[in-house]
């Protein structure tokens, strides 16, 4: 069974703050993730100066404020961006970050990134798609908002301009900060893995732990979660992150569910074996019985341990004579 791919969200969390930034990638490595990942774009060339901020961020940021003034703040340059891809390198961790718009997609690929993250926003940005089957050899695609016939689409212009199919995986998402349960909705990751026989991997924005670990338990390859280092930060996303400890528990959970998903072979594992003896029947004397004594339902049982003839065979066992004397509860032999 292939690893699961866990990648730490950090996304904008870090405020425009390089020290805080540096300090997320310190809790994703501390935390075990696989990768962490960050958010790069010019905030003017993703945001009109007329789009409104999502209902979710005008109560975690200020109100008065328009989309474009909020994700100014939280813009870093690409030297800035280049300085952390060092720093997660120096501490052996997958640097990644989702490219929003033209050139953070040509400085990510200038940095040797091979993995493309594709926001479910850009789902139905088809120059965008093109310029991201181009650019890197592997893509993770979150499907926040679509339907099945987007997702569609979007993998048909993906592929059609260079994106191999086995390439991609596509992660089953809720863009709501945070999700209600009752819309998680994760059975529709299984779903999308039917529909197209492809990858896929949930992106998850509930509360807590549970949703992502129980999609790795659905067959999950991928898993992405929002983290930070204050839930009570001002910013968009923050209250709807995990804090470190949570993060750790996560990680540490998908990778016990992992080892609990096994082969799928079913066979006696190496650590039962020892007490299939122990927990197993055997047929055994009833009472005392003689030797040449037929063997019926009044002098034979079925008793613990399993080390002798196995109560599968009891209608074999039946009519026999006894070949020798027989104790009570001793096993019975042919």
């Amino acid at each position: 069974m292939e690893k699961i791919f866990i990648i730490a969200e950090a996304g904008v969390n870090h405020n425009g703050d390089m020290a805080l930034a540096k300090q997320l990638i310190d809790i994703a490595v501390d935390a075990k993730a696989d990768a962490v990942k960050f958010q790069t774009f010019i905030a003017e060339k993703l945001v009109s100066k007329f789009a409104e901020k999502a209902a979710y961020q005008k109560v975690s940021t200020d109100a008065a404020e328009n989309q474009l003034n909020m994700i100014k703040k939280l813009e870093l340059k690409f030297d800035q961006f280049e300085e952390l891809r060092n720093y997660a390198d120096s501490k052996n961790i997958m640097f990644l970050s989702t490219p929003f718009d033209f050139p953070s997609i040509d400085f990510l690929k200038s940095l040797g990134m091979t993995h493309g993250k594709i926001p479910s926003g850009e789902l139905t940005n088809m120059p965008y798609l093109i310029k991201m089957a181009k650019s890197f050899e592997q893509l993770i695609v979150s499907t926040g908002m679509s339907e099945m016939a987007e997702i569609h689409a979007a993998l048909k212009v993906l592929q059609d301009h260079g994106a191999k199919k086995e390439n991609i995986v596509v992660l089953h998402c809720n863009t709501e900060y945070p999700t209600p349960f009752e819309d998680a909705n994760l059975r529709a990751m299984q779903s999308i893995e039917k529909e197209f026989n492809i990858k896929v991997g949930y992106s998850d924005h509930t509360p807590g732990i549970e949703a992502p670990v129980a999609a790795v338990a659905l067959g999950a390859t991928v898993i992405e979660k929002h983290y930070t280092i204050d839930k009570t930060m001002e910013g968009p996303d923050h209250a709807a992150s995990l804090d470190p400890q949570e993060l750790k528990a996560m990680v540490s959970a998908i990778r016990n569910i992992e080892k609990a998903l096994g082969s799928g072979e079913k066979a006696p594992s190496k650590s039962e074996t020892k007490n299939k003896t122990i927990a197993r029947k055997s047929i055994v004397a009833a009472r005392d019985i003689k030797a040449g004594e037929i063997l019926t339902e009044d002098n034979i049982t079925v008793k613990r341990p399993g080390n002798g003839i196995s109560p599968m065979l009891w209608y074999d066992v039946l009519g026999k004579k006894a070949v020798r004397d027989f104790q009570t509860d001793e096993l019975i032999e042919l």
